[in-house]
């Protein structure tokens, strides 16, 4: 009998996680993630802060690194190409379904 653990997390929209908490939720450590911040990867509230405090969704981005990093065995620079590349390819499908709510559907003809 195998027996499988889940964990949940309640995200709130206006919720702020430091970047300990922010390293114990995702699996990545904290120099991973300071290293993602300098790549311009990830990004806290205030970057000028000395104690950097991130919005509670970056737990997602965190999260997803944190997956690739250990499925494809990726590097910090590495992991955050793959992490513009999505988040471009989010903006793209973003952007398409806006435009495809734009433009009136034409029948199909038999």
């Amino acid at each position: 009998m195998t027996i499988e653990l889940t964990e949940a997390v309640w995200l709130e929209e206006r919720g702020v996680l430091t970047l300990l908490e922010l390293s114990e939720c995702s699996g990545l450590s904290e120099r991973d993630l300071r290293d993602l911040v300098a790549l311009g990867a990830l990004e806290p509230i205030d970057p000028a802060s000395s104690e950097w405090n991130f919005a509670a969704r970056c737990i997602i981005a965190a999260r997803a690194a944190s997956r690739l990093r250990h499925d494809f065995e990726l590097d910090v620079p590495g992991l955050a190409l793959v992490m513009s590349l999505l988040d471009r390819v989010a903006e793209l499908e973003s952007e398409l379904q806006r435009l495809h709510a734009r433009v009136p559907r034409m029948p199909r003809m038999p």
